[in-house]
């Protein structure tokens, strides 16, 4: 039986000869963590690209990095039975190296570089097809962001401003080994106005959402969850109510053979039916997940097919309220792997199947 490693492989030497490439270049530090199974090639948050590269030919299969990082990777990502050959170069000279090493090649690469074939819609397509171990790592990270948003929660008190929640969030998660990729918060009326909002010097009065992106192994998982202090308005928890309602049936939709464009198009019926048909057109709904955020994000016309195995984070909003879990589709049903215990849900009937949402919580 293959191994993880061993499986991405083969499939990378299928996808080398069905596009007809000598070589396959991957610069970005997913891709990296995709292709290593959890190592880890960044050192800025802030970029895509990672320190060192992967080439990987129908022979031979290549680190390409610089003295400064070489000797971390090769001693702490615990890579040697994966048998890479480390090219190292000076870390003023390190383009001359790639050039020497891919020189006369049909190279795919998952950025757009000169005088090769930018394959990165392939490559993701590909890497978002997750193995049972990616699966297993990825519940563990489900729950360990599930804990920091819990903790996170039970911290929040009025008066706070968004960026203390954020750095407690932010804390939190860090502490259990996960790196927060995205942190958003926003209170009272900031939410009714911001889908992306950014923290703020704003205190908090009744209302808190608090949102985290958490990547471990390069795997990244989305989670969000309100809070409201007192007794929560007719008005929002009518909308808090609608929101459930349609990521309920995002998930239950979201079935092996089904395309993302079908997804859709049931959370465009689903916002008509709740009395809110517009709203979609306000922000983005979500779509695969893995190495990204999103791996791709769902439109009326997606035709990526969906597979079992693979992630999915659904964020369906309407004004003033949200819901967001990451899911992992099952051969049978799927599962929430940010799912909540104790928290307030609302069941929703979808189909033959009864999915609880999360309410928001009031305290």
């Amino acid at each position: 039986m293959q191994s993880e490693f061993e499986q991405k492989q083969s499939r990378i030497q299928d996808f080398l000869s069905s596009h007809k490439l000598d070589a396959l270049l991957l610069q970005t530090s997913g891709n990296f963590a995709w292709v290593t199974c959890g190592g880890l090639s960044f050192i800025d948050r802030a970029t895509t690209m990672g320190i060192a590269s992967l080439l990987i030919t129908k022979t031979d299969r290549y680190i390409l990095t610089n003295n400064i990082e070489a000797p971390r990777i090769a001693g702490e990502e615990k890579l040697d039975d994966q048998h890479w050959n480390y090219q190292v170069a000076p870390w003023y000279e390190q383009n001359i190296l790639f050039s020497k090493l891919t020189e006369g090649m049909r190279l795919g690469t998952d950025i757009n570089l000169p005088n090769t074939v930018d394959m990165s819609t392939e490559i993701a397509r590909l890497r978002s097809q997750l193995t049972p171990e990616e699966g297993a790592r990825y519940r563990v990270l489900g729950s360990l962001c599930a804990q920091a948003m819990q903790q996170t929660i039970d911290a929040v008190r009025p008066g706070m401003t968004e960026f203390e929640i954020g750095s407690h969030l932010s804390q939190t998660i860090e502490s259990k080994g996960v790196q927060a990729t995205v942190i958003l918060i926003a209170t009272d009326e900031r939410i009714f106005s911001y889908r992306h909002p950014l923290p703020a010097s704003k205190k908090l009065d009744k209302y808190a959402m608090v949102i985290l992106c958490g990547r471990m192994g390069g795997l990244i998982c989305s989670i969000t969850r309100l809070v409201y202090f007192g007794k929560l308005p007719d008005e929002i928890r009518k909308k808090s109510q609608a929101v459930a309602r349609i990521d309920a049936e995002m998930i239950a939709a979201t079935r092996p053979g089904a395309t993302h464009g079908d997804v859709f198009r049931k959370a465009q019926e689903v916002y008509a039916a709740t009395g809110f048909p517009n709203e979609w057109q306000l922000h983005h709904q979500g779509g695969s997940a893995g190495y990204a955020p999103r791996e791709f994000t769902a439109t009326p016309a997606s035709i990526e097919r969906i597979f079992a195995g693979q992630a999915f984070a659904w964020n369906p909003s309407i004004t003033g309220s949200k819901s967001e879990d990451t899911i992992l589709v099952g051969g049978h049903s799927n599962e929430i792997i940010t799912e909540m215990d104790g928290w307030p849900s609302i069941e929703v009937k979808a189909g033959d199947l009864v999915i609880k949402r999360p309410a928001i919580l009031e305290r």
